[in-house]
């Protein structure tokens, strides 16, 4: 299987395979954008080029290189991600990047280290490869993914040329969703409750995503007709407290916009346009910002490796909800 970057990625694509063909590729990249804007099958791609023996526009899917890609392991790819259970990259894992980089290609080529999401090596993690990318030695590939890249130390950052990609055209995205979900209204919908971000209109649009969301409009609806926070939070799943939160925050920065132009149209979850105005009518917009920002603080906490209470945590959101839907 040929591994290609996604159709609205063409110009990115060229830029990066003409400097690779003229030698003219850094030693160290760093791809960035919001979660679902395919920064992942861009990087996969040019991973999959660099590493191919015949490689053409692309990879060529048929070398024996591509073919070790293909089932899963490459002696001269290295990926690092956190550990299962965690939420950061340690040091031991950047201190076998520091080791991968000292050896010889085993194939002959590039040695290639992917590490994703990058925003998530701790301190130590961070300083420890600067030593690699300072001094990478040849045919050496750093690919580093995040979806935040200003959460990186400005030293990892000032050693890698930044790709930071931009939000594709909204015809080309929702052309590509129209065909993963075989529904151009359903590609239009989704497409628009992700902010224009496909691969992640394309995960809320999953049965699963669907099914929590559900969940949530109907606890939305519960609090609005005075439900009991604690009791709805229970309901919830604690382990989706991190998507609970995504969606919280989107709602509420509907209710922002509703809030300060009284324009429907820039609603991106038109079907919760009946909660909206009714929540509109029961808080100042001054306290939807105050929640917004707890929402957000919550998931930076998540994301920077903090372990909070997932219950606790939902429950203290849910009844500052309440508190201002009965406001």
């Amino acid at each position: 299987m040929v591994v290609k970057p996604l159709p609205w990625q063409q110009s990115q694509w060229r830029q990066l395979t003409e400097l690779q063909d003229r030698g003219r590729l850094p030693d160290a990249l760093l791809i960035s954008g919001p979660r679902g804007i395919g920064k992942q099958p861009l990087a996969d791609a040019l991973v999959a080029r660099t590493l191919c023996r015949q490689p053409g526009d692309t990879a060529c899917g048929e070398c024996h290189s591509c073919r070790m890609l293909a089932a899963g392991y490459h002696p001269d790819l290295l990926s690092v991600s956190p550990a299962e259970k965690s939420r950061q990259i340690r040091i031991d894992a950047i201190r076998q990047v520091n080791g991968f980089v000292s050896q010889t290609a085993q194939q002959g080529g590039y040695r290639v280290i992917r590490i994703e999401p990058a925003e998530t090596m701790n301190v130590a993690a961070s300083n420890a490869l600067l030593k690699s990318l300072e001094e990478p030695g040849e045919r050496t590939l750093f690919v580093l993914v995040a979806d935040i890249p200003s959460r990186l130390l400005p030293t990892i950052r000032s050693r890698c040329q930044h790709w930071n990609l931009p939000i594709p055209d909204g015809a080309r995205a929702q052309s590509w969703l129209g065909e993963q979900l075989h529904d151009g209204d359903e590609a239009r919908f989704w497409l628009r409750v992700a902010g224009g971000l496909p691969l992640l209109a394309e995960e809320l649009a999953g049965a699963d995503a669907r099914a929590l969301r559900q969940d949530l409009r109907e606890l939305f609806d519960s609090l609005v007709r005075g439900g009991e926070p604690v009791g709805e939070a229970a309901r919830l799943d604690a382990q989706a407290l991190d998507r609970v939160l995504w969606y919280g925050i989107a709602w509420l920065e509907d209710l922002i916009r509703l809030g300060l132009s009284g324009d429907a149209a820039r609603v991106r979850n038109s079907d919760l346009l009946p909660l909206y105005r009714q929540a509109v009518k029961n808080a100042r917009v001054r306290d939807w910002f105050r929640l917004l920002d707890y929402a957000r603080e919550q998931r930076r906490l998540l994301a920077s490796g903090g372990n909070p209470n997932p219950q606790l945590v939902m429950e203290a959101w849910l009844v500052r909800w309440s508190a201002l839907l009965r406001s």
